[in-house]
């Protein structure tokens, strides 16, 4: 009898299920907010005869970039592991401060003025939450209304102007510009290119995403993690500043009021964008796509003439939705 000494091979392993789904939690947090916004496109370009005009679109992108840079500076803080409450206080004193200060100098001067002041108070807010060891959505809330309070210290509770002979100019972010776009769409653009590039691929970018993953791990490595935090708020802070530069570009004027509780829509964006609440996960091109969805589901109840207040309602079980399937996709990749 003959016996077969062929030595035998292990079987080749084969993909578990669960790391299939893995793979297929990871698609889903990748892709599925891109298909929810190509949906929407192609249901709002078939159902209205004005979507796709050129001064829709145009409209639409305008809209996009005050929120679209809120939301990109809330991106970058939630996945550092912290929330910025204070983003349309810090928007409507930057605002107000930029106005202020192209009073007694010049437009340019004051459009500077407002960013570094938007920094500022970004660097103020990141160190009260690191020295103070406070949960950063109680310490970011309570600076928001000293924000406010001196907003409205240093207007007296009145709409601020630029001069009259430099009103022109102050108007200069609603000018066309690029293939029709307006100059502030383009800033936005540039911006968040730019803090794309940053956190995705730089040393910066890396520690962002280790602190907010696990901060102790992060600190035992010795990544600086209140510097960290506080860089986020400041980068925040001078998107904030930005579009609160847009806001009174468009209106001609700052007042203390301005875009309060946008903060919460800008976070809003963010997690729809799917941006982990929790941190650590996230990019800064899905704050672009959480924005966009928002405002093409404002756009269509306009486009379409229905009720605003189901706008609202959308829109909170969207959110709704996002953030439990965040739950839900992480626990599927573990």
């Amino acid at each position: 009898m003959s016996v077969d000494t062929t030595p035998q091979t292990a079987a080749a392993p084969t993909p578990s299920a669960g790391n299939n789904m893995s793979r297929l939690a990871f698609r889903m947090r990748d892709y599925g907010i891109v298909a929810a916004l190509v949906i929407i496109v192609i249901a709002l370009s078939l159902s209205t005869d004005t979507f796709l005009t050129s001064g829709n679109l145009v409209n639409l992108l305008d809209q996009t970039a005050v929120l679209g840079l809120l939301a990109t500076g809330a991106t970058i803080c939630i996945i550092s592991g912290v929330f910025d409450l204070t983003a349309s206080a810090t928007l409507a004193l930057s605002a107000i401060i930029g106005v202020q200060v192209g009073r007694v100098t010049d437009v340019y001067v004051g459009f500077a003025a407002a960013v570094v002041a938007g920094a500022l108070l970004g660097f103020v807010t990141g160190t009260v939450v690191v020295r103070s060891g406070v949960n950063s959505f109680v310490g970011t809330l309570a600076t928001s209304l000293v924000y406010r309070g001196l907003a409205v210290m240093v207007t007296g509770g009145a709409i601020v102007y630029p001069l009259t002979a430099s009103a022109e100019n102050f108007g200069m972010l609603t000018w066309p510009s690029l293939f029709g776009l307006t100059s502030a769409t383009i800033m936005f653009v540039v911006v968040v290119a730019i803090l794309g590039v940053v956190v995705s691929r730089t040393t910066f970018g890396r520690r962002l995403y280790a602190v907010g993953g696990n901060a102790e791990a992060a600190r035992l490595s010795g990544i600086r993690v209140g510097s960290i935090h506080v860089t986020a708020f400041m980068i925040s802070g001078v998107c904030s500043a930005l579009a609160g530069l847009i806001l009174a570009s468009r209106a001609g004027s700052a007042q203390s009021t301005m875009a309060t509780g946008m903060e919460l829509t800008a976070i809003a964006a963010a997690v729809v964008g799917g941006t982990s609440i929790l941190g650590g996960e996230g990019a800064v091109w899905r704050a672009l796509v959480g924005a966009l969805l928002l405002t093409l589901i404002g756009n269509g109840f306009n486009l379409l003439g229905w009720d605003t207040i189901y706008q609202q309602v959308l829109q909170g079980l969207l959110i709704l939705f996002a953030v439990t399937m965040d739950r839900w996709l992480r626990k599927r990749s573990r």
